[in-house]
């Protein structure tokens, strides 16, 4: 399959940040590999002059999320922490880039970069019809951000390259990708793209 990225396009990285790699707060194994493959895919939407959507966690120090507040998750990407910062290798251009915040307010939490942002208003105000999704984790945000896209009428890709998961159940990131095989999503790689 080969797929030509044009003026419909637009790619979606999602939560690259240091709290979800090794060392961090909330690691996904081996989250750091993919970034020069996310790199490759900027690069390329950056050359087509198509928009790049960087979707984080910024939470409250009192997010619903965290056990000590009756989630599931520990502390991880509390708003202006270092922990909430991006990888500092990812490549974040200069120009046609937009930041995402999800799961801001302390009561609502948000596995997904459509949930209680922007992100649909912008994408659709600048005609965009196909999102290309990567990032972390597999089985949580980059499973409820590519569904969520599914569910508002665009066409969903996603980089089988450039996605890592955290499987807390053995198996949850092949079980995430089946629901989207399911659900309409199609997997690419980045050879596919140009």
């Amino acid at each position: 399959m080969r797929i030509k990225i044009g003026r419909q396009d637009a790619l979606i990285v999602v939560d690259m940040q240091n709290d979800f790699m090794p060392g961090g707060a909330l690691p996904v194994p081996e989250g750091d590999s993919i970034v020069p493959v996310l790199n490759s895919y900027i690069r390329l939407f950056e050359e087509k002059g198509q928009p790049v959507f960087y979707t984080r966690d910024w939470h409250p120090e009192n997010h619903i999320s965290f056990r000590e507040n009756g989630g599931i998750w520990p502390v991880h990407c509390v708003q202006n922490t270092e922990g909430a910062a991006f990888h500092p290798e990812l490549y974040m251009p200069a120009d046609n880039r937009f930041i995402i915040s999800k799961g801001t307010s302390p009561d609502f939490d948000a596995y997904s970069g459509f949930q209680g942002t922007v992100l649909e208003e912008l994408l659709k105000e600048r005609g965009i019809k196909r999102i290309f999704v990567g990032g972390v984790a597999t089985d949580y945000c980059v499973k409820n951000t590519a569904y969520g896209g599914l569910n508002l009428g665009f066409q969903v890709f996603v980089l089988e390259d450039g996605i890592k998961g955290v499987d807390v159940k053995e198996g949850d990131s092949e079980r995430a990708l089946e629901f989207l095989l399911d659900n309409g999503a199609v997997f690419v790689t980045l050879g596919e793209l140009e």
